[in-house]
């Protein structure tokens, strides 16, 4: 299931794995995979952030479309790059967030926040795909 390729700097192929995670833990352990194997290895904070941007867009795609056809992890020199896709056309929605912690609302910002760049696009076929690209 998970087909990594690491990569030094001095290498013109980017790094990359691809998975298709059922839980959000599948997730952020392949994320985590990712990262050991890249060199030089991101900070401590882009590392952090690559974790909760993986880890949010993959539970709402759980949640919201019922499961992620695709999670893949690309890496050059210069950036960091994820993308899910799911099965649902429907677009991430900007919501109040509930402070009492029932219905959430708060991923969606925040993978906005850290990320330099979020696009969502439908997918041929139908669902949807959303790249999110961090600085590395």
């Amino acid at each position: 299931m998970h087909h990594p390729h690491t990569t030094d700097h001095q290498s013109p192929h980017p790094a990359e794995r691809d998975c298709r995670p059922r839980r959000a833990a599948e997730a952020r352990d392949a994320t985590y995979g990712f990262l050991a194997g890249l060199c030089p290895t991101p900070s401590a904070h882009t590392s952090q952030n690559l974790v909760l941007v993986v880890s949010e867009l993959v539970t709402n795609a759980l949640r919201h479309a019922g499961e992620v056809t695709s999670l893949q992890l690309r890496a050059d020199r210069r950036s960091l790059q994820i993308v899910v896709n799911d099965p649902s056309p429907a677009r991430p929605q900007d919501r109040t967030p509930d402070l009492t912690g029932r219905t959430g609302g708060f991923g969606w910002p925040m993978v906005q926040r850290l990320a330099e760049k979020v696009t969502v696009r439908p997918r041929p076929g139908g669902g949807k795909t959303i790249r999110a690209v961090l600085a590395r």
